[in-house]
């Protein structure tokens, strides 16, 4: 088994399971795409990698021949959209190595929490080739200028500079340490709250301000107001108690 699907209530983990580096091939990525469709009912996606040494070095390089490299990019790239889709918070958690298609999958996720000595790069360039996620997600990321500064010279960037660039949202000590506080924050709110705030920042992604302003309200008139949970969380601040969560 390559890759571990790992369910605890509302919370998902998985865990790309190729140590040391943790390298994506096909099989893997099939799984992957795989375990993302089971997770449409998940408050939180934790995806990370086996061991110390890597979240994943990337794809394989021997897929990428000719006769395989059709098959690879469909399978990464319908991972990655089945992934940027889900409902649910995802969370990249990254210690060492993540570099190439482990990258571009650590950043298709809404979070990325990573220790100091995680090292994020696209070398792809020096197989004489370019990352197609990359090139369509990190524009709207980091600018084109950086993005291009990425993929043009297929350098490796530190964790403090990744941070510096906004590609991670906490730069922890202790990687599960920090992932258990993150993680305990998110599923401390209400599931139904979470899924519609993603969805509103989802449509600040894709849309134009005035058009994701116009879909943002939508959501909060038709979507949230009629929520059993939005109605406990104003009852119990009036009422100066903690809300009891009904997750609708």
């Amino acid at each position: 088994m390559t890759l571990l699907l790992d369910r605890d209530g509302r919370a998902a983990t998985i865990t790309i399971d190729r140590p040391p580096l943790n390298i994506l091939d096909i099989p893997t990525i099939q799984r992957l795409g795989e375990a993302i469709s089971e997770l449409e009912d998940a408050q939180l996606v934790v995806i990370r990698g086996a061991g110390d040494r890597a979240f994943s070095a990337g794809v394989a390089v021997q897929d990428h021949t000719p006769e395989l490299v059709g098959p690879m990019l469909e399978s990464l790239h319908g991972a990655i959209r089945k992934l940027r889709d889900l409902s649910a918070v995802t969370v990249a958690a990254v210690r060492g190595h993540c570099l190439g298609g482990g990258m571009e999958l650590a950043l298709a996720c809404d979070l990325v929490i990573a220790t100091e000595d995680a090292r994020f790069g696209q070398p792809e360039i020096e197989l004489g080739c370019y990352p197609p996620v990359a090139a369509a997600l990190y524009p709207s990321l980091i600018g084109t200028g950086r993005t291009l500064d990425l993929l043009l010279t297929g350098r490796t960037l530190t964790c403090e500079e990744a941070e510096r660039m906004g590609l991670i949202a906490r730069r922890v000590e202790n990687l599960d340490e920090g992932l258990a506080k993150l993680s305990s924050e998110i599923l401390a709110k209400s599931a139904a709250v979470v899924r519609l705030t993603k969805k509103a920042v989802r449509a600040g992604r894709d849309h134009g301000f005035s058009e994701a302003l116009d879909e943002s309200e939508r959501l909060y008139l038709d979507e949230l107001c009629p929520t059993a949970d939005m109605a406990e969380g104003i009852a119990a601040f009036l009422e100066k108690r903690r809300p009891v969560w009904k997750h609708r």
